[in-house]
């Protein structure tokens, strides 16, 4: 079993940038490939980016890439997502997500684990 809780969340202007943080615990942080998703509402909840569990590989979704970077740090079991120049658009309640393998996952549906979700509103 493994247990998520995000943070970092929170009211910022358009342009702004914030830091979203996943702390994992349970099991071994670094044997599980990491994902973030977000779902707006009355949208279906979409992927943004994924990391492996070396930290070795990433992928975006495109509408964010080049202004959304992930990353992890396994000493501290915490995967990050670095948002810069944020659009109204982004708003949406951000999910963290773990899954026990080397690759990419970009599905939600092939994550075993997911976070509570923290609230990114982007006013214009």
């Amino acid at each position: 079993q493994v247990q998520l809780v995000e943070s970092g969340g929170g009211l910022v202007q358009a342009g702004g940038s914030l830091r979203l943080s996943c702390l994992a615990s349970g099991r071994t942080f670094s044997n599980y490939a990491m994902g973030w998703f977000r779902q707006a509402p009355g949208k279906e909840r979409e992927f943004v980016a994924a990391i492996s569990w070396s930290g070795g590989n990433t992928y975006y979704a495109d509408s964010v890439k080049g202004r959304f970077t992930i990353s992890r740090d396994n000493a501290k079991n915490t995967v990050y997502l670095q948002m810069n120049s944020l659009k109204p658009e982004d708003t949406a309640v951000y999910y963290c997500a773990a899954r026990r393998t080397n690759n990419i996952v970009i599905v939600a549906h092939e994550y075993d684990y997911w976070g509570q979700g923290t609230q990114v509103t982007v006013s214009s």
